[in-house]
């Protein structure tokens, strides 16, 4: 249409009809990208940049399937973002050391561990109101996961080295999983199945949701200091991201090694889109890694997606197929010291923002917006 001509509407067409086909042609474009999906490997780019609030560090980013809103722990909070919006909506306060956010939709409530604190916040899911403060059974609370078949919250205690399981209802403490080694990310089928990397042994922990038992410890070969973790349930398939840039396959039943690819430096997270058929590690240097499994089996890298440096966690939108990371820019890294031989770099004030990454086709139809392309 051109400036100075508008159309006039058709009769009997009133706003709500115009706004019902606009729903409509919005949910065609999933469906067709869905359907590009299924047929050939996506490619990626970082399409926009969003500046966030606040100058505190990041963890763990969760997203609400099926919704449109993504939690990020920052600082001693957690900071939620409309997605469709691009805003911050709303925020849980008082997290102190915060890592991660379990939601639970069938009960209206989220979980958060508090990793300074020793303590599980809950919260409405509707009105993001606290409801709860549980302590946790360990001591330090990292990663969190809610496993729907039973229920139950699962709280991932690097200091004490032991779970912390809660019955999401009623609140309470179900019971206390010990662990051979230091838990990192966890993952599980919704089944009842649940797996945690154990970071300082290399290693991968099998855990049954209802027993509240290990079943299995596999030692990982040729992986370092396992972070990430993300599970594809349907083909019952690990991936665990290591750091010494490494990406390992896993059979999820048995524990056996299937191979790897190369990966990114300084990766911290890793998630699985079973649309795409992809397997994403977030790589701290600035690089989103894409692996995926060949008809023969065989591991390999689809794509290194440039990100920013410091965008080591990320959440996965399964529906629309975008990632969310966040970071900030860096300054230069204090004096080393006996106490501190390999001191962070600090982040500097009013950098803080999240990155979206989508495939190519629908980072087409959009010119990056919010900063650089």
């Amino acid at each position: 249409m051109r400036a100075g001509h508008p159309l006039r509407p058709p009769p009997l067409r009133p706003v709500a009809a115009r706004r019902g086909a606009r729903r409509w042609l919005a949910a065609g474009a999933v469906v067709l990208l869905a359907a590009t999906l299924a047929q050939a490997r996506p490619q990626y780019r970082l399409a926009r940049e969003v500046p966030l609030p606040g100058d505190e560090g990041w963890d763990y980013l969760t997203f609400e399937q099926g919704g449109h809103r993504l939690f990020v722990a920052h600082g001693t909070r957690v900071l939620v973002i409309d997605t469709d919006q691009m805003q911050v909506v709303g925020e849980i306060a008082d997290t102190p050391g915060v890592h991660g956010i379990a939601l639970a939709p069938g009960l209206g409530r989220g979980f958060i561990s508090a990793g300074r604190s020793s303590t599980i916040v809950v919260f409405d899911l509707k009105t993001l109101a606290r409801v709860a403060e549980i302590r946790s059974s360990g001591e330090g609370p990292d990663a969190i996961y809610y496993d729907a078949a039973t229920q139950r919250v699962f709280a991932f205690n690097g200091r004490s080295h032991d779970v912390t399981a809660i019955e999401a209802a009623s609140g309470t403490v179900a019971g206390t999983i010990a662990l051979p080694g230091k838990p990192e990310s966890a993952s599980g089928d919704g089944q009842g199945r649940l797996y945690v990397n154990l970071e300082d042994r290399g290693s991968i922990a099998a855990l049954d949701a209802r027993a509240l038992t290990v079943t299995a410890v596999w030692p990982v070969p040729g992986c370092e200091e396992p972070t990430g973790l993300a599970l594809n349930a349907r083909g019952q398939r690990l991936f665990a991201a290591c750091s010494n840039r490494v990406m390992v396959l896993l059979d999820a039943a048995s524990g056996r090694l299937l191979g790897g690819a190369p990966i990114g430096a300084g990766v911290d997270f890793a998630a699985y889109d079973p649309g795409a058929r992809l397997a994403f590690a977030s790589c701290g240097e600035g690089v989103l890694t894409a692996v995926t499994v060949t008809a023969a089996g065989t591991v390999q890298v689809a794509q290194s997606v440039p990100t920013r440096p410091g965008a080591r966690t990320m959440a996965l939108d399964e529906r629309t197929h975008r990632i969310f990371l966040v970071t900030a820019n860096f300054g230069p890294p204090p004096a080393a010291t006996p106490e501190q031989p390999h001191p962070r770099a600090p982040a500097l004030p009013g950098s803080f923002r999240l990155l979206v990454v989508e495939p190519y086709a629908r980072a087409m139809t959009q010119a990056p917006q919010g900063g650089r392309p």
